[in-house]
């Protein structure tokens, strides 16, 4: 990558230009059963498969600072499993893969909370109910999935433009 003339010292030149880098995970995980995981709007979420109904999805959420608990259904019906002050399976299995995604230390500080060493993330929130929207994060995880659709080819995606070409090292 060329070197950035308005990059100060203190700040490295990828920060001070248009350019994302792209961080790769730090493990792999499966994406059955959350396929869409995001630090993002101020939380964790995703999209986390019902272990009961293939057909059905939970939008859990998890707000950075608070650590406000969210699960529903991505039509609003809220997780059985969520009690005051306790993670329902679904916001476990999305934690757990927000650390893979992620890693551990990544996501503590997104969401704010110490993390002693050998003690799980989920363990160490002290949140509550506290219900968010689904539709936002069900629509961007619709649309990520309109990629898969896409036949393989080397033509840019119009939409994509404005990430460079060869970028993400």
């Amino acid at each position: 990558m060329a070197s950035n003339p308005s990059a100060t010292p203190e700040e490295p030149a990828w920060e001070s230009t248009a350019v994302v880098r792209v961080v790769p995970g730090v493990a792999p995980r499966k994406l059955n059963k959350v396929p869409f995981v995001e630090l993002a709007d101020g939380r964790l979420q995703g999209v986390v498969s019902s272990g009961s109904d293939i057909s059905r999805v939970y939008v859990a959420s998890v707000t950075a600072g608070t650590h406000g608990l969210s699960c529903s259904t991505n039509n609003n019906r809220p997780c059985g499993g969520l009690n005051q002050g306790w993670a329902c399976k679904h916001l476990d299995a999305l934690i757990d893969a927000a650390v893979l995604q992620y890693g551990q230390d990544r996501v503590a500080r997104f969401l704010r909370v110490e993390v002693a060493d050998g003690d799980r993330l989920v363990n160490c929130l002290n949140g509550t109910r506290d219900p968010a929207p689904a539709a936002a994060v069900f629509s961007r995880f619709l649309r990520h999935l309109t990629y898969l659709e896409l036949p393989g080819s080397t033509t840019p995606i119009p939409e994509l433009q404005w990430f460079p070409a060869g970028v993400g090292g």
